[in-house]
């Protein structure tokens, strides 16, 4: 018997998931009641500084050091208001303990600098920097059949999670990447040198010559997506979107890990109008468990 498309919970991931040593135990942190995660955070933030400062190194490149620790511990939040008040936390409190006096004004700009650099204005319509959860995509393979070598795409790859969480579906496909920004291409390329992974817009790339195309976007800009599925890829491939619907297209499959994001399955075919009744219900391969 097949699993019906509204059944994800008979999708079981393979197993543990590994972590990079050194993050093996920061997930436990935000396991805990909020907002103690924050506190934590703001913590280790304000003890960089500390330590910092009692090596004697100057006011600005302390603070600096102590906003990118505040901010990268942020990312593992997990919602965008969470992740926003993380990075706040600590140079809100540092303004106000009255240390800020003795930073010079152009260590406070820097990083805005920093983060305009990250994200081009140009990038600011598209979805901002959410990783894709590393067992998010774990047996997609069972409802989405790719031929050999074939060519997969994460348009706007961010810092990589998501081309990860692919290669662990499909370890042998030709895995591509594609990111506005020039700092999380970079970072993308260290963490996925077995990826191809170019600096450009996304949507200005062609989809045709992929396979499969994978989307963590946002819901404003989902529309746009399937315009471009629909004019450039080919009969017989596939785009796939974590957490946002594609409500012009009709699902093949919904698939939803324990603990992570639905991940919604579009099979490309000649585009026919939908119907009143919305999306129809489709089955995968998947067996129940």
């Amino acid at each position: 018997m097949s699993a019906s498309l509204r059944r994800p919970s008979a999708l079981r991931p393979h197993g543990p998931i590994p972590l990079p040593p050194a993050l093996a135990t920061a997930p436990r942190a935000w396991r805990l009641p909020w907002p103690l995660p924050a506190l934590l955070s703001w913590a280790v933030a304000w003890g960089h500084w500390m330590g910092l400062q009692s090596l004697e190194m100057g006011a600005g490149p302390s603070l600096l050091a102590a906003v990118a620790v505040g901010s990268g511990l942020a990312l593992l939040a997990t919602s965008r208001w969470r992740r926003a008040m993380v990075a706040a936390g600590f140079p809100l409190s540092f303004a106000l303990s009255g240390l800020a006096s003795g930073v010079g004004a152009h260590w406070w700009l820097l990083p805005a600098v920093l983060l305009a650099v990250a994200y081009p204005v140009r990038a600011w319509s598209d979805a901002p920097l959410f990783p894709t959860g590393i067992g998010a995509l774990d047996r997609l393979d069972e409802l989405v059949a790719l031929p050999a070598g074939a060519r997969v795409l994460d348009a706007g790859c961010g810092l990589g999670h998501g081309l990860q969480a692919l290669r662990r579906v499909w370890p042998d496909a030709r895995l591509e990447g594609i990111e506005w920004s020039r700092p999380w291409r970079w970072i993308a390329a260290l963490r996925c040198p077995w990826a191809r992974i170019h600096q450009g817009d996304m949507w200005a790339q062609s989809w045709a010559e992929h396979d499969l195309v994978y989307l963590f976007q946002r819901p404003e800009s989902m529309p746009r997506a399937v315009e471009k599925a629909r004019q450039e890829m080919r009969p017989g491939t596939w785009l796939v979107s974590l957490e946002f619907e594609a409500k012009e297209l009709r699902p093949h499959a919904r698939l939803q890990q324990p603990g992570q994001r639905p991940v919604w399955v579009y099979a490309i075919r000649e585009t026919r109008p939908e119907t009143a009744r919305g999306p129809r219900e489709r089955h995968s391969s998947v067996e129940p468990c």
